[in-house]
């Protein structure tokens, strides 16, 4: 699966929206998301997010590799919610014949789990939308923008930069191993698997305290947080196109989130 935190160079009028734009749009429709309850809406939304992906210009195949990966979780969402959800209509009669039945399948089940579906995948393409048309520097520098301590807007992005790295420090580890005629991680079982897990962890481990005391020193050697005023190489401005933005964003929420009362 592709990295959720990368960026991808673009001059679309998504990549050149101002990052405090796309941080709330970001909280305005995960905010909507996860109080939809209809699966009219619910649709829209994941219409939307694939729109507003297309008009990135992201590439179509790390949103296939998403799908992908999603389709194992939707399958589970699908049997656990038609068989536990408290439904009125039975499609299947109860699967176990015990008492007055235990896990009839109903439609109310299989509805709601098509509303989960709906929402995680709409979820799963928002946030690599905003991560992806936004560098990490400008997403500390919007965090600065909207209030937030430096040191702490730092953290957080310093925290978002180490997830690729770290991802591929797991595949040069992986590949060590293979070298190695360990074989478990690609084609071992479950158990295998998670016996060869320390031969994984271990060295990812040790390789990350040794990365976060390099960064300390460094942090130190160029007086990090010594001074309380910042000044920055770029700065980033409201334009007309990011007021217009907001005012859809907040529009559409709300529509969103009126809708749920009348389907």
């Amino acid at each position: 699966m592709s990295s959720l935190i990368a960026y991808y160079p673009g001059k679309t009028i998504f990549h050149r929206l101002d990052p405090r734009v796309k941080i709330i749009f970001m909280l305005l429709i995960s905010t909507a998301i996860f109080t939809v309850k209809s699966i009219l809406i619910a649709g829209l939304v994941l219409l939307l997010m694939v729109i507003l992906w297309f008009v990135a210009r992201l590439p179509l195949k790390v949103l296939m590799s998403f799908m992908k990966i999603l389709l194992g979780i939707i399958f589970f969402l699908f049997v656990v919610q038609a068989i536990l959800y408290p439904g009125d209509t039975p499609i299947i009669k109860p699967l176990i014949p015990i008492g007055n039945g235990i896990g009839q399948i109903t439609l109310e089940g299989i509805l709601f789990a098509v509303l989960l579906s709906l929402r995680l995948m709409a979820m799963i393409i928002l946030l690599p939308l905003v991560s992806f048309t936004t560098p990490v520097q400008s997403f500390a520098l919007g965090m600065v923008k909207m209030g937030l301590p430096y040191k702490l807007a730092y953290t957080m992005t310093t925290a978002l930069n180490l997830v690729p790295i770290l991802q591929a420090e797991i595949g040069v580890i992986v590949d060590a191993q293979r070298l190695r005629a360990m074989k478990s991680f690609e084609k071992g079982k479950l158990g295998e698997k998670l016996r060869a897990y320390p031969a994984l962890v271990t060295p990812l481990v040790i390789g990350s305290m040794r990365r976060a005391q390099l960064m300390a020193v460094a942090m130190d050697s160029r007086a990090f947080g010594a001074s309380k005023n910042r000044t920055y190489l770029e700065d980033e401005h409201m334009e007309t196109r990011d007021w217009v933005f907001l005012f859809l964003s907040v529009l559409i929420t709300a529509g969103m989130i009126a809708g749920n009362y009348l389907f």
